[in-house]
């Protein structure tokens, strides 16, 4: 461990960063590291979100480690000052995760806006379905759409008796 962050330090040392930001960066990129795994563990983010968050933890931490990634990544886009190329990086990302949300919350949407149609079809089948068994068995009551008026209201019909 302390050869670790001995290696930490002489890198950051190489590439102009204080000690104290570079351990920092490591550190806090550690942390998150390590919260997005406890939420996959109580189950509170999907493995599919999780797999990202992993790749985006990774990747900050290598940042963090290796500061001069940063500097060429910078070049190779060129953009003059590498904390703008974090800047430009992070909003492509984050342009790219609303419209992989959007998309998904569409699909969403437009299943439930099915499955809310499908239900209301079944509560009309079940109300006609009570109607049609209280005439066969004679209910005086039937035929005024006692269960088809209770279902449509969204409550459970009184049963049959």
């Amino acid at each position: 461990m302390i050869g670790g962050v001995t290696a930490l330090l002489t890198l950051a040392q190489a590439s102009g960063v204080s000690d104290r930001a570079q351990l920092g960066a490591v550190i806090v990129s550690v942390i998150l590291l390590a919260f997005v795994l406890e939420l996959v563990r109580r189950r509170q983010l999907a493995e599919r979100y999780a797999l990202l968050w992993i790749l985006a933890t990774l990747a900050l931490l290598v940042l963090a480690i290796w500061r001069s990634l940063l500097g060429d990544v910078a070049d190779l886009l060129g953009i003059e000052t590498p904390a703008n190329a974090l800047f430009v990086i992070a909003l492509a990302v984050t342009f790219l995760l609303l419209l992989h949300f959007s998309v998904v919350s569409s699909r969403l949407a437009e299943e439930t806006k099915i499955l809310a149609q499908e239900v209301a079809r079944l509560r009309q089948q079940l109300g006609a379905a009570q109607d049609e068994t209280a005439t066969r068995n004679g209910d005086p009551s039937a035929g005024g759409g006692r269960a088809a008026a209770s279902v449509s209201e969204g409550r459970r019909p009184d049963p049959p008796e």
